[in-house]
């Protein structure tokens, strides 16, 4: 089959404790883009396994190795990936099997009429635990559920981007489980394709139930950005007021029961300390927020990126 396009396509997957599945994953990669001009990026988030190894040892001149100078996760790994990338489209998937390369030209045939900016997989017939699908399952419903976008599989991580887009991005903490609402924000026009889906071939998955509260805590964040970042005072001010309305309605009632009825107030701790637990949560996540977006300016400001680089190589040589 002839290629769709003679741009360059760049194709990052990150990698944690992959050695038994990266080379085959790589031999899968040049078997499904025949004819086509790319480069593998190969992000290594700080191997314990001999997954470097292996990587320099195939000494294949299509594939760079990024080796991180410590475990940052896989968001920062796949900024890493996105920045050194060179490709017109940029093409991420994980580096565990469980995306399938030959899923590539279809998706990218989307991308190279300029009407798409993000093609995004929808995983068929999934094979995973239930400890994965169901994290899975309720981050995908309340994304919906809260932002009005309808994405069916948030998680899969194999994606086409426009390079504009993908450049833009700005990924930080963990929000690779929120790239596609992150590219929706930036303007790009998403389409979603259904694609293969199989079970790990090697090694052990990386995530559990644990990720339910991370979902819903960069949700959080992210909905902050979307709809208040340039009017802070409708979010806070809202709750502050309400607070304030609060509070007189209180000190009002304890003014008649003191004054009127001839009670003691000083012996009603529960009153106060509800009051107490509430400008104490909202003071939390006031401080949260405030505490990344500081990040971000940051970094951003200043041109600083959230990760080192140790080495980077080609086809097994030092770049």
């Amino acid at each position: 089959m002839n290629p769709i396009t003679t741009s360059l396509l760049s194709i990052i997957v990150p990698l944690f404790n992959e050695e038994d599945n990266v080379m085959l994953l790589t031999q899968k990669i040049h078997e499904s883009l025949v004819g086509y001009q790319y480069q593998i990026i190969y992000v290594d988030d700080f191997s314990t396994d001999g997954t470097r190894k292996v990587v320099n040892d195939m000494q294949d001149e299509k594939v760079h190795l990024i080796c991180l100078k410590k475990n940052y996760g896989q968001s920062l790994a796949l900024a890493a990936g996105i920045d050194y990338a060179e490709g017109e489209f940029i093409i991420t998937m994980d580096g565990d099997l469980q995306n399938d390369p030959t899923d590539i030209p279809e998706m990218l045939s989307y991308a190279v009429n300029g009407e798409f900016d993000l093609v995004t997989g929808i995983r068929q017939k999934r094979k995973d635990s239930l400890v994965k699908k169901i994290p899975s399952k309720i981050a995908n419903f309340l994304v919906r559920r809260v932002t009005n976008l309808d994405i069916k599989d948030n998680g899969c991580a194999l994606k086409v981007f426009s390079r504009d887009i993908a450049k833009d991005l700005n990924l930080y903490g963990e929000m690779h489980r929120f790239i596609t609402l992150l590219a929706y924000l930036e303007g790009a026009q998403i389409k979603q394709v259904p694609v293969k889906h199989h079970a790990r071939n090697a090694g052990v998955s990386k995530y559990g139930l644990e990720r339910v509260f991370k979902v819903i805590a960069d949700m959080m964040l992210l909905l902050f950005i979307r709809k208040y970042f340039q009017r802070p005072i409708h979010l806070f001010g809202i709750f502050g007021v309400l607070l304030i309305l609060l509070g007189i309605l209180i000190n009002m009632y304890l003014l008649v029961v003191k004054f009127g009825m001839g009670e003691d107030i000083g012996t009603r701790p529960l009153l106060i300390f509800g009051v107490m637990l509430i400008l104490g949560g909202i003071q939390l996540f006031t401080i949260g927020i405030v505490m990344e977006l500081l990040i971000r300016t940051y970094y951003e400001s200043q041109q600083k990126r959230p990760y080192r680089i140790k080495k980077v190589s080609v086809g097994g040589q030092s770049a």
